[in-house]
């Protein structure tokens, strides 16, 4: 994937980097070299803020019609520094084509915005969509981060694509984040929680008075996320979705999918209250009740049809494949692996 000569001027807020991070293959170097090819793309040195965690954060979606997903840009206000939360990678299917028309939407706002990128976040590893955040990287040399069970999904992943020799450590990204990690985007404090039960490695940014939540809950006429992946619990799933609920009634949530039942016009945000009253997998329901519903509309559902694509770009921190020898890059499909075909 080429740069793509941005309109305008995108700074990126240097942070601190794991010892081992330089010798990482796949990271600067390839962030050097796309830079090199983008001039307009600009590294500022990351400075001392203020820490402000009443601070409101501005928070804009991007919604992909193909994927039914969302893709994030929380800013402070104050500073204009931001984070870019689960960018998606354009891929055709059918084709086999990709491309990165929706990442560079986001590079777009953020030059024409005047904003700093400090951080590129994914909740989890997807199913449904190539993450775009290697590509991302290479872009502005901003750092990748995920939770840290990251290593969970690749160790049991790796086994199911026959990979004995991926390293299933993390290393693919420049954070891995614990549950109760804390972290800033300029003068707003964020913090991490652990949110599994989608996947094992799922996780909640909380960033000042919004939540991204991804895969738990989604609108409230939407209930909540499916728990049937390899290493999904509809019980794992109930107990974040309790944590989460647990937040401030005023608190935003901010989901990563509308499927826009009825055919209503795309959201994506509603509140901790507004869940507790309106969501249908919440309201008046126990573990015991929500765990049978969950599992009974789990076993109605085909697995996503990206799934063998995504996993395998996912878990790697969004680098495809490497190309081979007639310069053509090829995915890794295993057959008669997965139940919930779709006849």
């Amino acid at each position: 994937m080429d740069p793509i000569p941005l309109t305008g001027k995108v700074s990126v807020t240097g942070q601190s980097q794991p010892e081992d991070f330089a010798s990482q293959p796949g990271t600067d170097a390839e962030a050097a070299a796309a830079k090199a090819a983008s001039p307009d793309l600009v590294h500022t040195p990351a400075t001392s803020t203020p820490m402000n965690v009443a601070a409101k954060p501005r928070v804009k979606g991007f919604f992909d019609p193909r994927t039914w997903s969302i893709q994030y840009i929380v800013s402070d206000p104050a500073t204009r520094k931001c984070a870019i939360i689960d960018p998606v990678l354009d891929y055709d299917e059918k084709s086999g084509s990709t491309k990165t028309e929706h990442a560079d939407e986001l590079l777009s706002y953020i030059a024409e915005e005047g904003l700093s990128i400090e951080w590129i976040l994914d909740t989890h590893p997807h199913a449904d969509h190539f993450s775009a955040a290697r590509y991302l990287k290479e872009r502005t040399g901003a750092p990748m981060a995920i939770g840290a069970h990251i290593t969970d999904v690749q160790r049991l992943w790796k086994g199911i694509y026959n990979w004995p020799d991926f390293p299933a450590d993390g290393r693919q990204w420049d954070r891995l984040f614990a549950d109760g990690d804390t972290f800033r985007i300029g003068s707003i404090d964020a913090k991490v929680m652990f949110s599994p039960g989608h996947t094992l490695a799922s996780i909640t940014y909380v960033i000042g008075d919004a939540a991204f939540v991804h895969d738990t809950l989604f609108m409230p006429d939407s209930g909540t996320a499916r728990a049937d992946f390899p290493g999904g619990s509809a019980k794992a799933l109930w107990k974040s979705l309790q944590a989460i609920l647990a937040l401030p009634d005023e608190t935003r949530l901010f989901t990563g999918h509308d499927y826009q039942p009825g055919g209503r016009p795309p959201r994506w945000e509603s509140s901790v209250a507004e869940q507790k009253r309106l969501n249908p997998h919440i309201a008046g329901q126990t573990e015991e009740s929500f765990v049978a519903l969950r599992e009974a509309r789990d076993a109605t559902l085909p697995m996503p049809k990206l799934i063998l694509h995504a996993l395998q770009v996912n878990m790697a921190g969004g680098q495809l494949p490497e190309p081979e020898s007639n310069g053509k890059r090829y995915l890794k499909i295993p057959l008669d692996t997965l139940e919930g075909a779709a006849w």
